[in-house]
């Protein structure tokens, strides 16, 4: 039988027979207005999700997972401020109804209709998913099926405590707020769930303040897998630095007052808690799924005769707010006015192009006060001898160091975090001196935990911060790449541009060191970050060319709220020499603070029209290297450094390369998911029929006299090019 029928008839039949669920009397501290209000968001979710079936059955609606069950939301909603950030389950839709109800916003009945139908005229998405969220509402929308959402949150909880000692130009959560998120039961087994509570616990001992509301709604499975009896208070209860609370998410009153406790220690004390409710789940786990095909219809029925919808009406019955009869009023009443709704809002307009969709992926750029470049006098008073060491060459390690000075020196919201960056200055000393000159605050050393380090950086861009994370070696970014993926990249488009988390991640990574970590410390791919829209990449290859690309990602994410991923070659760092021994030929200077190489440049070196080398990162070094020896042969080339690998720099590579009888694209990464396949397919497109590529072979790379054997080498370079002459 349909069980959305039998829990509505039910509903019905008990509230006219005054049949209801065993439960404790009412608790103190919601009045009759506010309970009966927080019925009224309890019954408007339910009706929202019986509609959704319907729209779906119809062909007007594209997403049913609901919320039944999970009612009792409304009342942490209650026990929270509108402006508190909320990062929130999937099945918090009586959390976000009584939020507007609680800021005086109306309409939210359209607004979640218009969602369920994924209309364009849906002012949370835009039509792209059936999402919670609202700017309004400071609900930011997740997309999340499981617990990715919950680093940002920690991140979004420490820079409330870091804006009230350095308030950023774009601040949006006050400064006595809070951070809530919320997950499910079966989510909080996921090592996001459990390497953000361990983070949480981790900086709260060291008397970091962190004002974070964890909430586990506790409904006993996740989709078709049982959560053990008592696992969650057993696994959580006693955790170091978080406080640990619990409530009847059944009883609307036991659930307010409680969140009322947890939220005051949070506010006041400025320490994580964690908020376990126990719920049930209505209707199984979506629209398809067919609880009693893998439950014995015993614990089914026993879940449905708890509907919280029950327990609340039992409640306000019992404190006198309300007859049983206006309750079933309350309940026929709405669902009559959501399938009205319903009806105007099929006939709502849909995105129609990819352009429509699409419209979203890059964020819109955000004014910013005008910034004249760091003061003097600071910048002396900071940098100290390091000035006069500007005017010589230096390789790339040193020169990005200095520009990460400049860019803190003159933007105090710019902070760096991630594992031994501070006191240690970094694996290879990139971010030496920073902590010492800037404060642990701003030079945060975090914990082992790459989803911690991009979560913390997402969460601390939604309060106007300008995070620069590094993740210490290319490899470690896979233990983490969703936080990029599957949050920070799409926050602009599921929210039709109203939310972004622009930073700019730099990772130490690519191959060529000699003799060094196998693999995870020499790793040539990154297949996994090209394909994410709307993410920038870039790859410096000298000292002066990477300084001035960090400071136009820098510009990027604070004046255009992008995402930029800042690639950095290590073996590139120590690089002194290009051609011989002591010629100083791969140092630089330090290019002036203000000087900036634009998204979508090139740098060409050369201007011979028998060949063209594309490449970037240390294929540009050892192409400069093949190039000396090619023209010697007579071989007439140019070396063009690509610089930005996502987007790529089409129109000025075109123009790099025009006038060249040949082109060699030579491509540090695999043969498979490297930039040479696009770069390949560009020259296609364009007719450029003279071209071959040069690339790493389909492997991991070797420790020892091997590090380079599967990579492009000098050589290897010079016999590619010699053979598109044949």
């Amino acid at each position: 039988m349909d069980r959305v029928q039998i829990v509505h008839d039910n509903f019905l039949r008990r509230i006219a027979a005054q049949d209801f669920p065993e439960g404790r009397a009412p608790t103190g501290g919601l009045d009759d207005d506010v309970a009966r209000s927080l019925y009224q968001s309890q019954v408007l979710s339910r009706a929202l999700d019986i509609e959704s079936r319907a729209m779906q059955r119809a062909g007007q609606g594209f997403y049913t997972i609901g919320s039944s069950g999970h009612e009792g939301m409304a009342g942490v909603a209650q026990a929270l401020r509108p402006d508190d950030i909320a990062f929130l389950h999937y099945r918090d839709a009586a959390f976000q109804i009584a939020r507007a109800a609680q800021a005086g916003q109306a309409g939210m009945m359209r607004d979640m209709l218009l969602s369920f139908a994924c209309s364009s005229e849906d002012p949370t998405s835009g039509g792209r998913h059936k999402v919670l969220g609202s700017r309004a509402l400071m609900i930011p929308p997740q997309t999340s099926t499981i617990a990715s959402h919950l680093p940002k949150a920690l991140g979004a909880a420490y820079s409330i405590g870091l804006a009230r000692r350095r308030a950023p130009e774009h601040q949006i959560l006050p400064r006595d707020g809070l951070a809530m998120v919320s997950f499910g039961d079966a989510s909080a087994n996921h090592s996001t769930a459990q390497g953000m509570i361990n983070a949480a616990g981790w900086t709260s001992v060291q008397g970091v303040p962190l004002p974070l509301l964890m909430v586990c709604e506790d409904n006993g499975i996740g989709i078709s897998t049982k959560t053990p009896t008592g696992w969650i208070k057993s696994s959580t209860q006693h955790r170091p630095g978080i406080r640990y609370f619990e409530a009847d998410g059944l009883d609307i009153c036991d659930t307010y007052a409680v969140t009322t406790e947890a939220a005051e220690f949070v506010r006041t004390k400025r320490k994580p808690a964690f908020l376990h409710l126990r719920m049930v789940r209505l209707y199984g786990h979506a629209g398809a799924d067919v609880a009693t095909s893998y439950l014995p219809r015993a614990e089914v029925e026993a879940d449905e005769a708890n509907d919280p919808l029950l327990h609340t009406a039992r409640l306000l019955v019992a404190m006198q707010a309300a007859k049983p009869e206006t309750l079933l009023q309350i309940y026929q009443d709405t669902l009559a006015a959501v399938q009205a709704e319903a009806r105007g809002v099929a006939k709502r307009p849909h995105l129609k192009s990819a352009q429509d969709v699409m419209s979203s992926i890059v964020p819109t750029p955000r004014v910013c006060a005008p910034t004249n470049g760091p003061d003097p006098k600071a910048r002396r008073d900071i940098l100290g001898a390091d000035i006069a060491q500007m005017e010589t060459p230096q390789p790339m390690s040193r020169l990005i160091n200095w520009a990460l000075h400049d860019l803190m020196l003159e933007h105090s919201e710019t902070l760096v975090m991630g594992e031994d960056v501070g006191r240690k200055g970094g694996v290879y000393g990139v971010t030496q001196k920073l902590q010492a000159r800037f404060g642990p605050d701003r030079v945060i050393d975090t914990l082992l935990d790459e989803q911690s380090i991009l979560g913390l950086a997402i969460g601390m861009a939604h309060n106007g911060f300008i995070p620069m994370p590094e993740i210490q070696f290319l490899a470690y970014l896979h233990n983490a790449e969703d936080q990029l993926r599957g949050e920070a990249a799409t926050l602009p488009f599921f929210s039709n541009g109203q939310w972004s988390n622009p930073m700019v991640l730099r990772i130490a990574g690519l191959g060529y060191q000699k003799g060094f970590g196998g693999h995870f410390h020499n790793d040539n791919s990154l297949a996994v970050l090209r394909d994410i829209p709307g993410l920038i990449i870039a790859c410096p290859s000298s000292g002066a060319e990477a300084a001035q690309m960090l400071r136009e990602c820098h510009r990027l994410a604070r004046e255009e709220q992008r995402v930029c991923v800042f690639v950095e070659p290590i073996a590139l760092y120590p690089m002194r020499d290009l051609h011989k021994d002591g010629d100083g030929g791969w140092m630089t200077q330090y290019p002036a603070p203000d000087a900036r190489l634009p998204l979508g440049s090139v740098g060409v070196h050369g201007r011979g029209s028998d060949l063209a080398i594309v490449t970037y990162g240390n294929g540009h070094y050892l192409s400069r290297q093949a190039q000396a020896l090619l023209d010697a042969d007579n071989i007439k080339t140019r070396v063009v450094d690509l610089r930005w690998l996502a987007p790529l720099p089409e129109a000025a590579l075109l123009e790099a390369i025009s006038g060249c009888a040949r082109v060699l694209i030579v491509d540090e990464c695999r043969r498979t998911g490297g930039q040479a396949e696009a770069l390949m397919a560009l020259m296609l497109e364009n007719d450029i029929k003279n071209a071959a590529r040069l690339t790493g072979a389909d492997s991991f790379i070797a420790t020892g006299p091997a590090y380079a054997a599967t990579l492009p080498s000098r050589d290897g370079i010079v016999a590619a090019a010699k053979a598109l002459f044949v």
